[in-house]
């Protein structure tokens, strides 16, 4: 395995597992450490300048997650999600904002929501301006934590945040899913709005089409890139 990008960096020997388990976690959302690559724990090890103990605790945490896969005899893999996997991420993800948008509007605090949320598209707008397709994916991000976030319950938090890693695994293997940046801002904005108004019903609305258009990006690139002549069929790596 040949690691490349500036997103494993060493860390200190002090650090806790969960340090690691960032930093793995940071690669694999940026396509780094791309689906079904395998980790190889001397390589890692020596890269993030720790020993092999904290880092197979911080592996084991990221399997516990979802985003890593051990393999009898194989050994550990950067899960690669299915079809059905973007689906459901999308699925959950929609839950859960939804659940943090009534929260936030029941509460009376769309206004200063919908400050924060133009903050984070200010930081958006930003990364398209220059033409930078990951600060502008991470801003995307940022968007949505930021609006979950908001509702103040620390449980959805947790939910998104591992939903938001997920969606940028969907997103790395498959780059040409991405719309254009006018498109996108102009999808952010609608979500801003609502929340803004305090329209609960049209805030729910703008987020089920959102996630349904990001849903039907990605699985109908990835059926394209199935049906190419000579393509593998993507998947988990399968044992052997």
């Amino acid at each position: 395995m040949t690691l490349g990008g500036g997103d494993l960096e060493p860390v200190n020997r002090e650090s806790t597992p969960a340090l690691v388990a960032d930093q793995l976690r940071r690669a694999i959302m940026r396509g780094t450490l791309g689906p079904g690559t395998q980790l190889g724990e001397v390589e890692l090890a020596s890269r993030l300048g720790v020993s092999r103990g904290p880092l197979r605790e911080a592996m084991q945490r990221l399997i516990a997650e979802g985003l890593l896969l051990s393999q009898r005899h194989r050994g550990i893999f950067v899960r690669d999600l299915d079809t059905d996997d973007v689906r459901d991420v999308y699925t959950a993800r929609l839950a859960v904002e939804q659940a943090a948008g009534r929260l936030i509007l029941s509460s009376g605090a769309g206004p200063s929501v919908a400050a924060l949320l133009t903050e984070a598209l200010r930081s958006m707008e930003d990364a398209a301006r220059a033409g930078d397709a990951v600060a502008l994916a991470d801003a995307d991000h940022a968007f949505h934590a930021t609006l979950v976030a908001a509702s103040g319950s620390p449980r959805l938090r947790r939910m998104a945040d591992g939903l938001l890693v997920e969606t940028r695994m969907c997103l790395a293997a498959l780059q040409q899913t991405a719309p254009p940046a006018g498109a996108l801002l102009a999808e952010h904005r609608l979500l801003r709005d609502a929340m803004r108004a305090g329209d609960a019903a049209r805030l729910a609305a703008v987020l089920e089409e959102h996630m349904a258009d990001a849903v039907d990006r990605i699985v109908g690139a990835r059926e394209q890139a199935i049906s190419a002549p000579g393509a593998p069929e993507p998947g988990l790596p399968t044992a052997g």
